[in-house]
């Protein structure tokens, strides 16, 4: 018996390592919320150094003083790419205690058990540590194996672990920082047109006028708003997001998608102002919403649509 044929007869037993491996991958899914934006600024902020290097460089004033002042120009640039010159990525440095700074071990990263096992404090200067964490982990192995269940042993599944887990990195970066960062929208976009050469959901005239149709949809929406108030209603990064939904799961999801996404982002936005006071000019992050739109019309998109059908029609 093959390890496949193994996890098909036993169903309960593939579900628990679907859980076990959303665990591991919500452990990272944290790092990759916190860090990628913080790479991202680096980016920006290198790229706008050497534009500004490259300016001085080549404005008249630049060019008269360039026997004297260019040598400090240059040695200013430097000490600024020394500060920025440590390696920061998903890998290094080292995940440490923001409070104090100390390294966490091995057995410190173990998904909610070391969370338990220190009572949600760091094992040094005894800071509580946020439940954020592994809320992460935990709601990423519920949802992983929400997928296992639903699609078993097959390539579906495999597809909606990967789609699972890249929305729910996008959705706490969006949270945090009002991104959605391309690194992680544009791979999800191709992998879905690729998966429809299969297909997984969708065929491959489906995923194409899908992701057509997602991006132009809000773009449309974001020059309408934009033309009416001079306003920006949302980022680009919600273009890309919807285009990626639209080339997994086809053209035929996105009505559902956008109904879903705006109705409770609605709802949050409203009670947010009424509850809580929220300045209403403080923008409200779309990729959130728009994920779980997406993972639910995944999930339950035929029951979603024959429920609609039969309340209006």
């Amino acid at each position: 018996m093959t390890l496949l044929e193994f996890l098909q007869d036993f169903t309960p037993v593939y579900v628990v390592l679907v859980g076990i491996l959303g665990l591991i991958i919500g452990s990272f899914l944290n790092v990759v919320i916190h860090r990628l934006p913080i790479m991202m600024e680096r980016e920006w902020r290198q790229g706008w150094e050497y534009y500004k290097t490259e300016q001085e460089e080549q404005s008249p004033a630049g060019s008269a003083a360039n026997q004297g002042g260019h040598a400090g120009a240059l040695e200013s640039a430097e000490a600024d790419q020394d500060s920025h010159s440590d390696r920061f990525n998903l890998a290094v440095p080292k995940s440490r205690c923001p409070s104090c700074g100390t390294a966490i071990q091995a057995w410190q990263n173990i998904p909610i058990v070391s969370y338990l096992w220190l009572g949600g404090k760091c094992g040094t200067c005894k800071e509580p540590i946020s439940i954020r964490y592994p809320l992460v982990e935990a709601f990423t192995a519920l949802l992983s194996m929400i997928c296992a269940i639903k699609f078993g042993v097959t390539a579906e599944a495999l597809s909606a672990l990967i789609i699972t887990w890249s929305l729910i990195a996008l959705s706490g970066i969006d949270f945090d920082t009002q991104l959605l960062p391309d690194s992680i929208t544009l791979p999800l976009l191709w992998l879905g047109l690729l998966a429809s050469l299969i297909p997984v959901f969708a065929n491959t005239s489906e995923a194409i006028v899908g992701a057509a149709a997602g991006y132009m949809s809000l773009w449309l929406v974001y020059w309408a708003f934009k033309l009416l108030t001079g306003k920006e209603g949302m980022g680009f990064g919600d273009f890309k997001l919807l285009a990626a939904l639209g080339a997994w799961f086809g053209w035929q999801a996105l009505p559902m998608i956008i109904l879903l996404s705006s109705v409770v982002g609605a709802i949050v936005g409203i009670t947010l102002i009424v509850v809580k006071g929220r300045d209403k000019q403080i923008p409200i992050p779309f990729g959130p919403y728009l994920a779980a739109a997406g993972w639910l019309s995944m999930i339950m998109g035929e029951q979603l649509s024959a429920y609609y059908f039969n309340l209006y029609l």
